[in-house]
């Protein structure tokens, strides 16, 4: 894995770099109702050309993992400003 590296130049591996650093960035400035979403963009970034199917938890398990990731939110960062702005397709 990851051999795709050995024969690029500095330029290259500068531009790979900077690719990665792009998609990273955008994943961590998700806000709002992005954090929820599936992020096949980000795995897009890699060289190794996958596209996984993810399982797919029951309503009632989703759910219950939907409110531990936001309580886990207000544990890791209380001080966070909040929105109560509605989901928009």
């Amino acid at each position: 894995m990851d051999t795709d590296l050995d024969g690029m130049s500095r330029d290259q591996l500068v531009a790979e770099v900077k690719k990665l650093r792009e998609g990273i960035r955008e994943h961590r400035d998700s806000t709002g109702h992005a954090l929820c979403w599936h992020h096949p963009a980000l795995w897009a970034l890699l060289p190794e050309r996958s596209d996984p199917v993810p399982v797919v938890p029951g309503w009632p398990q989703f759910l219950r993992g939907c409110l531990r990731y936001r309580e886990s939110l207000d544990a890791q960062l209380p001080q966070a400003p909040r929105s109560n702005e509605p989901y928009r397709d």
